[in-house]
């Protein structure tokens, strides 16, 4: 191993991460730095305080990024329209560029010679983490345990964490199957039966949303207002970002929406079936494409469009801090100058319905033109002749060449 004095590790407080812990200290004989971020995940992050003080950490960083994350990091996503191979909301992919941003600060303080994480080498997360630390930290060593150790079932970590004295947490009542992991955008779900992509997911399993079919029978109605393609306001009271989070998943959740089961294609080249709960983002992804509609040049909204996938792509294989993420986030930022207005959703048993939109000042929706009354001249229908024979030239020509 190469000497290694301090290392910053993104630590849960978790068994996993406790034992990466540990094992860091014996392996590479180093101090350990430990970063527990609250994003939203809705379970109380302090403990982890406790925990590594009780195995002897010196240095601690807890810390709240709730509002940095739905600012800095969700809402730019979603000005984009960003949604990877038609329904995951990236929910996961959209966490780890913080995380990765903030071990390495925390690691330039510290004076630390390396970062540490808990993901495994099979999935997305290693990449996401290291790529983000490489973009901002060119020579920064990282540190995987899950590729360099030997404790590859539960059973060894557990009996390491028996034999080096590392507390076990076991809760009451039934434990999860699932491997989960919970942000204030969503809740993924992966392992148990949801391995057997022909398994439904037991109904028990969903933490934030009820089933559609138990949702209440009357609608929710809510009205979102935007400032430069970002959620300001909910029925008229003004929100910060990560206010908007927690509001909109109660609601969404309370009426059944935001419920996903995805097999997606992950990037070190593997098929994953997945489930997620995503109310707000999906209440967002609607009002704003809703609030587009209305206020977005054609041609503008179809090249975002054609470039959303390509974002997206960015974003799930973790270049959040590449180049042509940030020229693609310059360009989408600039088309939202003129995305203000109001849109009025109604939320019912798992649907998010678009009930009105509105922008006073920033609509391109001209009634005199769209109008099927008298236009009184603003629209003249004989001008349609010329314009449907000089688009129909071309047809016409292969036409006579293939009669």
């Amino acid at each position: 191993m190469s000497k290694v004095n301090k290392v910053v590790l993104a630590y849960s407080g978790g068994l996993d991460t406790s034992i990466i812990l540990k094992w860091l200290e014996q392996t590479y004989g180093c101090e350990v730095v430990t970063f527990t971020a609250d994003i939203g995940q809705g379970e109380e992050v302090e403990p982890a305080r406790a925990k590594a003080e009780a195995m002897g950490v010196k240095e601690i960083h807890i810390e709240d990024l709730r509002e940095e994350f739905a600012r800095d990091f969700v809402f730019p996503m979603f000005r984009a329209n960003t949604i990877y191979e038609g329904e995951y909301l990236l929910g996961t992919s959209i966490a780890r560029p913080l995380i990765a941003k903030r071990l390495v600060e925390i690691a330039n303080a510290a004076g630390a010679d390396a970062i540490a994480h808990g993901a495994t080498g099979k999935g997305n997360d290693q990449v996401r983490f290291e790529l983000g630390a490489y973009a901002l930290k060119p020579d920064v060593k990282v540190i995987a345990p899950w590729r360099e150790w030997d404790l590859t079932s539960r059973e060894k970590l557990m009996a390491y964490a028996e034999r080096h004295g590392i507390p076990v947490d076991f809760k009451k009542g039934k434990k999860s199957p699932y491997s989960m992991d919970a942000n204030s955008l969503h809740i993924s779900y992966e392992g148990g039966i949801l391995e057997d992509p022909w398994a439904e997911p037991e109904e028990d399993m969903w933490r934030w949303s009820v089933a559609p079919e138990q949702a209440p029978d009357t609608p929710t109605y809510v009205e979102l207002e935007f400032a430069r393609g970002d959620i300001v306001a909910i029925d008229g009271q003004a929100v910060t970002p990560a206010q908007v989070m927690e509001r909109l998943n109660k609601l969404g959740g309370d009426n059944g929406i935001g419920r996903d089961d995805i097999v997606e294609n992950r990037y070190v080249g593997m098929k994953s079936r997945g489930c997620y709960e995503t109310p707000a983002g999906t209440i967002m992804l609607k009002a704003h494409r809703a609030i587009e509609s209305l206020t977005l040049d054609r041609e503008v909204a179809h090249l975002k469009d054609e470039l959303m996938p390509r974002y997206a792509s960015l974003i799930y294989n973790g270049y959040w801090w590449s180049p042509e993420r940030r020229m693609l986030q310059t360009m989408i930022d600039a088309s939202q100058e003129h995305v203000n207005g109001t849109v009025r959703l109604k939320l019912y048993k798992g649907n998010v319905i678009v009930a009105g939109r509105k922008s006073a000042g920033d609509s391109l929706f001209d009634e005199r033109i769209a109008t099927f009354e008298d236009d009184a001249g603003a629209y003249h229908q004989g001008d349609a002749e010329g314009f449907i024979k000089l688009n129909a030239l071309r047809l016409r020509i292969a036409a006579r060449r293939r009669n």
